[in-house]
């Protein structure tokens, strides 16, 4: 018994509706990133750390045919022979610019050729009789894949130098966030992971129960304005404040500020997709690694959240002891809950969003920033690889840190209480950020 667990949807209809919906709503988003530049542009690395746009394009051309056209259709291979090309885990980034790729225009054909058949299989198919098609999860899957492929490919123009390529309306403003600086959640057991959600992944599974002390977590992420307290202080200059190992990497890189920020006189600036602007003190920072966030929370007299504490904030609901499928409740997400599918090339200003807020009063733990947390990234009690190991038990260990939350940059699709994203703790490209906790006093749980 693991507790109350809401469910999804699962009627046939319904969940074909929305993996159409999801399919196309992640085509239209790669065409946008993919047509925004020339050619040279997606052919080229614009940084070792990322691959060329157009690896990015044909691969998640090369993975719905895989999944959707051979393994759910039985269908013969389109194109067996750029296969290893598009294997992830056959040629790392560095090496993908020196492969025989497909030009732009043939990988935008086979991607199209693919998509076209692929719907058809949509329209055809059972979703019941094998673990694939049941509830439509390789149409999720492949929804998700694509999704979280295009804020890869957000990240690479992150990182392009040049002109603005893309454009999208702020968040709307609000007032200075004047709540709570942190909210206690009560100690006791909740139901961690998920074993009713029809489109998670094998890391969110099994649902199961897990009990966490009290403990209190910041109302909102870490902003701007906290993180130049931290900088102004001398954080980057202070060994007592840093992991081993992050005090070693950010003396032997110069690291003295997140990534993309330069100071020019009195003030703090930073390029967001080809403009420079003055970093805005009330937005929750933004291209941190975990060292960054582990030595700030330090510098604060605080810690990082687990991931369990992370997610209790997010989906345990006092009143009823059960787990929500976000922190609102388990209604889709829209506009007014959370900043999500590239809808702003920004996070808002901390305390945005009050409709998204947790039960205990928690905000803005979807969307804007992903949330480093103190953890590894580790299976569940009860974890089998689905539908390959490489999706996630490969990277299982203390070689990675566990992210929560999604960011601006994450389709709804890709973002829920229960997803999991991990990372190396240098890495700074991504769209990272954190919050902060501490311990409660056990007689408060």
């Amino acid at each position: 018994m693991t507790g109350p667990e809401t469910t999804a949807p699962t009627d046939p209809e319904i969940l074909r509706t929305r993996a159409l919906e999801a399919l196309t709503t992640a085509r239209a988003r790669t065409a946008l990133l993919t047509s925004c530049v020339e050619d040279p542009e997606l052919t080229a690395q614009h940084s070792p750390l990322m691959s060329p746009l157009v690896w990015d394009l044909a691969h998640i051309g090369n993975q719905e045919e895989l999944w959707l056209l051979r393994n759910v259709a039985g269908r013969e291979p389109m194109r067996p022979e750029i296969d290893g090309l598009y294997d992830a885990f056959e040629h790392p980034r560095a090496e993908r610019p020196s492969l025989p790729l497909l030009p732009p225009a043939e990988a935008r054909r086979y991607a199209a050729e693919v998509r076209g058949r692929a719907l058809d299989v949509l329209e055809g198919t059972a979703f019941h009789g094998t673990r694939l098609t049941e509830a439509g999860f390789a149409f999720g899957m492949i929804a998700q894949h694509e999704q979280q492929h295009d804020e890869t490919m957000l990240i690479t123009h992150q990182l392009r130098r040049g002109a603005a390529a893309l454009t999208a309306p702020d968040p709307e403003p609000m007032p200075l966030f004047t709540g709570p600086a942190e909210v206690l959640v009560p100690g006791g057991p909740f139901t961690m992971g998920t074993s009713a959600e029809p489109w998670s992944l094998d890391n969110e599974r099994p649902a199961h129960r897990r009990f966490v002390p009290p403990f209190h977590i910041d109302t909102t992420p870490v902003t701007n304005g906290a993180y130049q307290a931290f900088i102004e202080d001398g954080g980057y200059d202070d060994e007592r404040w840093w992991a081993p190992d992050g005090w070693a990497h950010i003396r032997q890189h110069g690291i003295s500020a997140p990534l993309f920020w330069r100071r020019d006189g009195g003030q703090w600036l930073r390029r967001r997709f080809g403009v420079t602007e003055v970093v805005p003190p009330d937005e929750p920072v933004l291209h941190v690694s975990w060292y960054e966030a582990d030595a700030y929370a330090r510098w604060a007299g605080r810690r990082l959240p687990t991931e369990a504490e992370w997610e209790k904030a997010a989906r345990h609901d006092p009143a009823t002891d059960g787990s929500t499928r976000y922190p609102w409740g388990d209604a889709d997400p829209t506009p007014e809950h959370a900043n999500l599918g590239q809808r702003h090339l920004r996070p808002a200003p901390a305390g945005s969003y009050p409709a998204g807020e947790s039960p205990l009063g928690v905000r803005q733990l979807i969307g804007d920033v992903w949330e480093w947390t103190a953890s590894d990234f580790l299976p569940y009690p009860g974890f089998t690889a689905f539908p390959y190991k490489e999706y996630s038990e490969v990277f299982f260990g203390p070689e990675y840190k566990v992210l929560r939350g999604g960011s601006f940059a994450v389709d709804p699709v890709a973002c829920r209480g229960t997803f999991r994203n991990w990372d190396y703790p240098i890495r700074r490209q991504i769209f990272s950020g954190f919050r902060t906790a501490r311990d409660a006093s056990p007689e408060l749980g």
